[in-house]
């Protein structure tokens, strides 16, 4: 099932929308960070050292991704955590881009690009897991997290 357009109250099959469409709903840098595979530079996003509890949505499409409880400080320059809400919210593929192998993190509801996973890094976290994901592709909704 689709999630709700915030704008219109319907429901919207995000994965049909033409490119014309996403351009006109995002801002020039939203759209090349989510619809192009872009990057914003790093410590410049303003998730980058948020603290706040509540619950992290996809930019694009409204779909709810990460809490602030999975939300770690690694120092990258970028929101990371350490696992996303559910594995079915994100699709993990293979990206070959800039001449070395890395894993692409998408919303899976609009298939926007989100950021990156990486393992094996050594950070203290539950997972070993660092989900290095752009500002720009987010919208915290501050609210009291469940466990």
């Amino acid at each position: 099932m689709a999630n709700s357009d915030k704008s219109s109250g319907n429901q919207t099959d995000f994965k049909l929308i033409a490119d014309s469409q996403w351009r006109e709903r995002l801002t020039a840098e939203e759209y090349h960070v989510l619809r192009e595979a872009g990057t914003e530079r790093p410590f410049v996003g303003k998730y980058t050292d948020t603290e706040t509890e509540g619950v992290y949505s996809c930019k694009a499409c409204g779909t709810e991704l990460f809490r602030s409880t999975e939300k770690f400080h690694s120092h990258c320059g970028w929101p990371s955590f350490f696992s996303p809400l559910a594995g079915d919210k994100i699709i993990e593929r293979e990206d070959r881009s800039l001449g070395q192998v890395r894993t692409e993190v998408l919303c899976a509801n609009c298939e926007s690009h989100l950021g990156h996973v990486f393992a094996g890094e050594g950070y203290d976290t539950p997972t070993d897991l660092r989900y290095c994901i752009n500002s720009i592709c987010l919208e915290l909704e501050e609210k009291p997290v469940e466990d």
